[in-house]
């Protein structure tokens, strides 16, 4: 399937929506069994369960968080690199990270100027994805 604006994003289905789903339930579970055994014997280990549902959560929330970082800032260095190649010149400072990776889905032949434009109109993200004619396909980000 060819990429454009309506299909680049990526879910995967087993970790956005099932993993989420588990994780999210595990933890309900925990909680509950953590105030159902209060005053009980058994609140030792449910407090413990409880901490590592939680710290299950937390996992999953931020081994995405630093996947995507990683990804931001090989794609800011593939663009400058793109950039540089291109017009001599490396991406305008002024452009943030979340521009740049919009700037990413740009074709060679209009990427210089809709890296300018964006610049100069503070653009969003969403908004430089919007602008672009020749869509350059991104195949390796998840």
């Amino acid at each position: 399937m060819a990429q454009n604006y309506s299909t680049h994003r990526r879910f995967v289905p087993i970790y956005h929506y099932v993993l989420a789903l588990f994780t999210l339930a595990v933890l309900i579970g925990a909680f509950v069994n953590l105030f159902k055994s209060v005053g009980t014997t058994g609140l030792y280990s449910a407090s413990l369960i409880a901490l590592m549902s939680l710290n299950g959560l937390l996992t999953f929330f931020f081994m995405r968080v630093f996947a995507l970082k990683a990804q931001d800032r090989a794609i800011r260095a593939e663009e400058n690199l793109r950039s540089f190649a291109a017009t001599g010149k490396l991406l305008d400072p002024k452009l943030t990270t979340r521009q740049i990776v919009g700037l990413r889905f740009a074709g060679d032949d209009e990427c210089a100027e809709l890296a300018k434009k964006a610049a100069e109109n503070n653009m969003s993200e969403d908004d430089i994805k919007k602008a672009i004619k020749n869509w350059k396909a991104d195949e390796y980000r998840v």
